[in-house]
């Protein structure tokens, strides 16, 4: 009903930057809120950053000062500009989104990216 694809992963050297986009396509009522997820081999799935449609951001403190999430509703589209990039960044990036799929669907459903690799060397 709803896919989320990822792009803009990659390998990167420390200290560089790196633009990740996320698509949603599909059967779209609208998007309450998107985010960023990432998991590290050996480590559990954690919160990178969050967007309600509204414009209103959270961060992880990890990557506060760093990165950037932001949306254009327009396109069903959200991303992540991440600067001043650390090893520690490395880790699959997952794109999440809460969607509605029509107006009888309050709730709304959430939906996950395949994931992208970003690799960052030291």
């Amino acid at each position: 009903q709803v896919q989320l694809v990822e792009s803009g992963g990659g390998l990167v050297q420390a200290g560089g930057s790196l633009r990740l986009s996320c698509k949603a396509s599909g059967r779209i009522f609208n998007i309450n809120d998107m985010g960023w997820y990432r998991q590290a081999p050996g480590k559990q799935r954690e919160l990178v950053a969050t967007i309600i449609s509204g414009g209103s951001t959270t961060y992880a403190d990890s990557v506060k000062g760093r990165f950037t999430i932001s949306r254009d509703n327009a396109k069903n589209t959200v991303y992540l500009q991440m600067n001043s990039l650390k090893p520690e960044d490395t880790a699959v990036y997952f794109c999440n989104a809460l969607v509605r799929i029509s107006s009888v669907n309050r709730s709304g459903n959430r939906y996950w990216g395949q994931g992208t690799q970003v690799t960052v060397s030291s």
